[in-house]
């Protein structure tokens, strides 16, 4: 891939996390099922399982057709 392409794909995919974290409330990332929380008193402990699941996949999937040309 040559450097342009390359900065190309980079700021699409800086603008898609960008668009993430600015919709995250309303898509519930972060509290998707799966995700775990423990805690008691002050602690919380917070394990992002289904949402870690859920990026893997999308993220392959661009990876995967940024790959095919």
């Amino acid at each position: 891939m040559s450097p342009g392409r390359a900065l190309i794909a980079l700021g699409i995919v800086i603008a898609v996390v960008g668009a993430l974290v600015e919709f995250a409330p309303a898509l519930r990332l972060g509290r998707l099922p799966g995700d775990l929380t423990f805690g008691g008193g002050n602690v919380r402990f917070f394990v992002p399982l289904g949402t870690s699941l859920l990026l893997s996949i999308v993220l392959t999937i661009i990876v995967a057709l940024m790959n095919r040309r």
